[in-house]
């Protein structure tokens, strides 16, 4: 009986998404990812590919935020039903690192003991490919699955090296990945000399309705399962709340602004939540 499982290189996978329906890389916090329609597609065509294998589950490599808290999206992640979680690590520059080893190590792995006789590869990194290579040894069918335009994003040694390849066009991405361009707020700064700082209060507290505002009913469900099992807010969204405010208020925020700013999201937040 045929057994597949999915490898998900998450740097590549958002980049990739990104391209295929905006037509250039975009930031994070600018994608909206739906995990459930996301592995439904993941899962389908790794069936597909396996001639109607029996599914294992997905591995979805990524790197952790800084500071090492997890977020809105790798809290819904984990907790989804037929994935694990495999986190890398951060540099300093803001890279991730050890995701191409990790997946090599779990390809290897699964294919020694034969846990699996197909693999779904969702990367366009070369490193991976000495993984490929044993994997098939084993007698592991490894399939290579892109993003439109396939050929611009993932590494043509790598792709001569799988088995099948496919690519994912913009109506299928669109399907799991929606891009929102970033609004620009500006709030009024007082420019007196004697109040440099000035005090943005109401605007902070209308910057934050807007951005409440503009959240999907998806961002509500995924805060309201973060906030079972954790506290705060998650960094995935709080980053870029403090950085509209800076970049609106062409100024550092101070500690009781930036708190204050948390405490108005969540309570906006959690006010959407007791009315679904």
């Amino acid at each position: 009986m045929a057994r597949v499982a999915v490898f998900v290189d998450a740097g590549y996978f958002f980049a990739g998404g990104a391209t295929a329906i905006s037509g250039a890389a975009r930031p994070r916090t600018s994608l909206k990812l739906n995990e459930t329609a996301a592995i439904s597609e993941l899962r389908d065509i790794a069936v597909a590919k396996s001639d109607g294998g029996d599914f294992l589950r997905i591995y979805w490599y990524d790197a952790p935020p800084p500071g090492g808290r997890p977020g809105v999206q790798h809290t819904a992640l984990a907790f989804s039903d037929y994935l694990k979680l495999r986190l890398g690590v951060l540099n300093s520059a803001g890279q991730q690192k050890g995701v191409d080893s990790l997946i090599v190590t779990d390809l290897i792995e699964l294919a020694r003991h034969r846990a699996i006789t197909d693999a779904v590869l969702l990367s366009g990194d070369e490193d991976v490919r000495i993984g490929v290579q044993i994997a098939q040894s084993f007698g592991v069918r490894v399939h290579l699955l892109g993003m439109a335009p396939m050929r611009r994003s993932q590494s043509d040694l790598l792709m001569q090296e799988a088995d099948t390849t496919t690519e994912w066009q913009a109506d299928v991405v669109g399907r799991f990945l929606d891009y929102t361009p970033e609004e620009k707020v500006e709030i009024p700064v007082p420019a007196s000399p004697e109040h440099p700082r000035g005090d943005v209060s109401a605007d902070l507290d209308a910057l934050v309705v807007s951005v409440v505002a503009q959240l999907s009913s998806t961002d509500i469900l995924a805060l309201k399962t973060f906030w079972e099992s954790h506290k705060g807010l998650p960094p995935d969204y709080d980053r870029p709340l403090l950085g509209k405010s800076k970049v609106a208020a062409a100024r550092d925020l101070d500690p009781r602004e930036k708190t204050r700013m948390r405490t108005k999201f969540v309570e906006l937040v959690q006010l959407k939540i007791s009315e679904l």
